[in-house]
């Protein structure tokens, strides 16, 4: 698989962060999803599919449906595109 985020990794000290250094995850049979009820300024649910490794995300506005053929919106979106910024140093920001 090919590394996706190295100038992401190399901005990472997981020797502080509690999150995992990158590595070769143990193999599934299935790709991971995750369906968030997000209740930020408006309240929408977040969709993350993973693709390729990595999980692509999506914000739906009015949330899931039950019934299949109602058709929803959802945006895909990124934390560094929806805010121009993103995390270094473990907290710092940085603008792009």
């Amino acid at each position: 698989m090919t590394r996706r985020l190295p100038e992401y990794e190399a901005k990472r000290d997981f020797a502080v962060t509690p999150e995992p250094a990158p590595g070769k995850a143990a193999p599934h049979p299935k790709p991971t999803f995750v369906v968030h009820k997000h209740d930020a300024t408006r309240l929408h649910y977040d969709v993350r599919l993973e693709i390729d490794g990595a999980l692509a995300s999506w914000s739906v506005p009015k949330g899931p449906s039950y019934d299949p053929a109602v058709k929803r919106l959802a945006i895909q979106w990124s934390t560094a595109a929806s805010k121009g910024v993103f995390r270094t140093a473990n907290t710092a920001l940085a603008t792009r």
